[in-house]
C-alpha cells in the first residue's frame, strides 16, 4: 500500500481542498500532509458548474497541475461519479488520473442505486491495482435518503457493497451526529471520511470517535469566492484601493509559494 493509505490508518487526517495548482501550493505550504481536491472548486476555478458537467480531460490536467505543486504530498482528485455510465471508461478515465499522479480518487453513488457504483470500483480497481486509495462517497445524508433513524443502516450496507468492490475509504457528507458517526465508525471497516459541516464535531472530538479523514471540501473555496466577491463589488462601486490590501498576501509572499519551473 501506499504512503496516502498509511495516512488513514491512525489519527485523524485533515485535507484542506485545493482547486488549483496554486491553492495546492498554499495548501502545501501551510503544512498539509495531503492534497485532496474539491469537484467544486475546480469547476469554478475554470468557469463550469458542479455536477459531473466539467470535460473529463479538464479534471486530468488540472491533477497534473495539482500533483505538481503538491511537491511529492499524495494528492487525492474529486472524481465526483466518473464522468461516465459505463463502468470501463470510468475505469479508463481513472487510469489517465492515475499516470497524471493521483495517489486517491473520490467517487460518489449520488443519487443512483450502490451497485452502480460498486461496479464502477470494481472496474477501476481491475484496471489500476492496489496503490490508488478509491474513497467511495456515499450520499445518504447529503441528499436525505430515507428517515433520520434508518441512515446508518443504510450507509453500513452501501459501505459493505463497495468494500467488496474494492473501496479502501467511506465518505458520508452531511453525517454530523456525534451518535451515528460513532455508530457508523462501528459498522464499517472502511476508513471514515467525514465533511466540514455546520454542527460538525471537532477535530479532536472527531478522532476520539475514531474518524480518520475530515475534508473542508468546498468550504474554503466558497469563503474565498465570497470575499473576492465582496472586494469586487466594492472596488466597482468606489474604485479604492485599501480594502484590496486588507488581509491580503504581497505578490513576493504568494510568488513564493509556487513550484519553480521545470
Amino acid at each position: 500500500m501506499t504512503a496516502f493509505h498509511d495516512l488513514h490508518r491512525s489519527g485523524l487526517l485533515i485535507l484542506p481542498n485545493a482547486w488549483d495548482g496554486g491553492s495546492a501550493a498554499l495548501m502545501r505550504a501551510k503544512g498539509a500532509k495531503a492534497i485532496a481536491t474539491t469537484s467544486a472548486g475546480v469547476a469554478w476555478a475554470l468557469g463550469w458548474p458542479d455536477g459531473d458537467a466539467l470535460p473529463v480531460e479538464r479534471v486530468v490536467q488540472v491533477t497534473r497541475d495539482v500533483v505538481r505543486a503538491a511537491q511529492g504530498l499524495p494528492v487525492s482528485i474529486d472524481f465526483e461519479g466518473g464522468y461516465a455510465d459505463d463502468p470501463a471508461e470510468v475505469a479508463a478515465q481513472a487510469a489517465n488520473l492515475v499516470e497524471a499522479g493521483a495517489a486517491g480518487i473520490n467517487i460518489e453513488d449520488g443519487g443512483g442505486a450502490p451497485e452502480v457504483l460498486a461496479a464502477k470500483i470494481a472496474a477501476i480497481r481491475a484496471a489500476v491495482g492496489p496503490e490508488l486509495f478509491i474513497n467511495a462517497r456515499c450520499d445518504v445524508w447529503l441528499r436525505g435518503v430515507g428517515e433520520p433513524g434508518t441512515r446508518v443502516a443504510e450507509a453500513a450496507r452501501r459501505a459493505a457493497i463497495y468494500a467488496t468492490a474494492g473501496a479502501d475509504g467511506l465518505f458520508t457528507p452531511g453525517l454530523t451526529d456525534v451518535g451515528d458517526i460513532a455508530a457508523m465508525v462501528a459498522a464499517t471497516p472502511l476508513p471514515l471520511n467525514l465533511l466540514a459541516f455546520p454542527g460538525l464535531p471537532d477535530a479532536r472530538t472527531l478522532e476520539g470517535l475514531g474518524v480518520r479523514r475530515l475534508s473542508a471540501g468546498s468550504g474554503i473555496v466558497g469563503a474565498t469566492w465570497g470575499r473576492a466577491a465582496a472586494l469586487t463589488e466594492g472596488f466597482l462601486a468606489d474604485g479604492r484601493s485599501e480594502p484590496l490590501g486588507d488581509g491580503a498576501l504581497g505578490w513576493a509572499e504568494v510568488n513564493a509559494l509556487m513550484p519553480a519551473a521545470g
